[in-house]
C-alpha cells in the first residue's frame, strides 16, 4: 500500500474517532456532523495529493492553497469556508490531545466574513394559523399531527435548536413546573420555560406516545414511526409536510420557528439580555443576527438595560 493510501486510511479513522467524540459530548446535529466529515475528508484528500503522509504536515501555506481556490472559484460560500475552518481548527485541537500533531495551522487563519441572509420571519398570525390548524381525518395522520404539533409548539415556545429537541429525554421536561432542560452547543445546559399551549400539546402527545414505543425504545421525548429517536432530519421533513398540508406558503423548517421565537419575543419585550439567555448565545452580537431589528436599536436596548452600560 502506498504512503498516500496509508495516510488516507488513517485519516478516515481519525476523523471517525473525532466525530464519535463530538456526537457523545456536544450533541451536534447530524447535518453538522456530516458537514464536518465532508470538510475533513476533502482536506485529507488534498493532503494526500500533496504527498503528505501525516496531519502534522499541514501548514499555513498548504492551508491557503486548500482554501484559496474554494473562494476564488465560488465552489463554497465564505460562510461554508468559515465552517470548514472551524472544523479543521477543532479537529487539530483534538489531534493535539492525541499527540498526533504539534501545531494547529488553522488557529489564526481567517477569511472575510459574509453577511448572513436570514429567512423571512413568519408573522404571529401565520404561526397561529399553523399551530391552530385542524387535525387530519385519518387516525394515523392524526397521531402524527399530534406529535408534530407538540414539536412545533415546543420549538416556538422555547426557542430550541432542532438538535436540542431531538435529544430531549422524557425526564428533561417538568410539566408541572413548565420547564425543560436542554443541552446545547458546547455541551452547555440551560433550563427554559415552556408555554401553556406547548404544555397542552405535549400532554396530548404523551397520551399517544405508547403507540410509538416497543420494548427497547430509547427514552427520548419524541419518537418516530420506527419507534426510535425523532431525528433532526425526520423533524425537518415532518414540519415541511405539515406546513404544506395546512397551506402555509413559506418553507417551514425547525430553525425558522426558533427565529420566530427570538424575533417575536424581542419585538414584544425589547429585553435583549433575556432573549440571549433563552437562545443560549454566548454573545449579544449573535442574538442580534436572529432579529429583524437594526443594530442601533439593539444597542440602545442594551445601553438602557445593562447596569454597566448606563452612562
Amino acid at each position: 500500500m502506498s504512503g498516500n493510501k496509508v495516510f488516507l486510511t488513517q485519516a478516515q479513522h481519525d476523523i471517525e474517532q473525532w466525530l464519535e467524540m463530538l456526537n457523545s459530548q456536544r450533541y451536534l446535529s447530524e447535518h453538522t456532523l456530516l458537514a464536518y466529515q465532508q470538510d475533513l475528508l476533502k482536506l485529507a484528500t488534498f493532503l494526500a495529493k500533496a504527498h503528505c503522509q501525516s496531519w502534522n504536515e499541514l501548514n499555513r501555506k498548504l492551508l491557503n492553497e486548500f482554501v484559496g481556490p474554494l473562494l476564488a472559484t465560488n465552489s463554497l460560500l465564505p460562510i461554508s469556508v468559515q465552517r470548514m475552518l472551524s472544523a479543521i481548527r477543532s479537529f487539530y485541537d483534538y489531534l493535539a490531545t492525541q499527540q498526533a500533531v504539534n501545531h494547529n495551522p488553522a488557529k489564526a487563519f481567517t477569511v472575510k466574513r459574509q453577511a448572513r441572509n436570514l429567512p423571512k420571519v413568519m408573522d404571529v398570525d401565520l404561526v397561529n394559523q399553523l399551530l391552530d390548524a385542524q387535525a387530519p381525518n385519518t387516525p394515523h395522520a392524526a397521531k402524527l399531527w399530534i406529535r408534530d404539533k407538540a414539536v412545533m409548539e415546543l420549538l416556538y415556545s422555547s426557542g430550541l435548536r432542532v438538535s436540542e429537541l431531538s435529544h430531549c429525554l422524557l425526564n428533561d421536561i417538568d410539566l408541572s413546573s413548565a420547564l425543560i432542560t436542554v443541552t446545547g452547543k458546547g455541551n452547555k445546559t440551560r433550563v427554559l420555560p415552556v408555554g401553556k399551549k406547548a404544555i397542552l400539546a405535549i400532554k396530548e402527545w404523551l397520551k399517544i406516545r405508547p403507540d410509538f414505543v416497543k420494548a427497547d425504545t430509547p427514552n427520548y421525548l419524541f419518537l418516530n414511526e420506527r419507534k426510535g429517536r425523532f431525528t433532526e432530519r425526520g423533524i425537518q421533513q415532518a414540519l415541511a409536510h405539515q406546513a404544506q398540508r395546512v397551506g402555509i406558503p413559506q418553507h417551514l423548517h425547525p430553525h425558522l420557528l426558533r427565529h420566530c421565537f427570538a424575533s417575536h419575543l424581542l419585538e414584544s419585550s425589547q429585553d435583549l439580555r433575556a432573549v440571549q439567555e433563552l437562545l443560549g448565545h454566548a454573545s449579544i452580537s449573535t442574538t442580534q443576527i436572529y432579529t429583524h431589528l437594526d443594530y442601533q436599536h439593539l444597542a440602545q436596548v442594551y445601553d438602557k438595560a445593562h447596569p454597566r452600560a448606563k452612562k
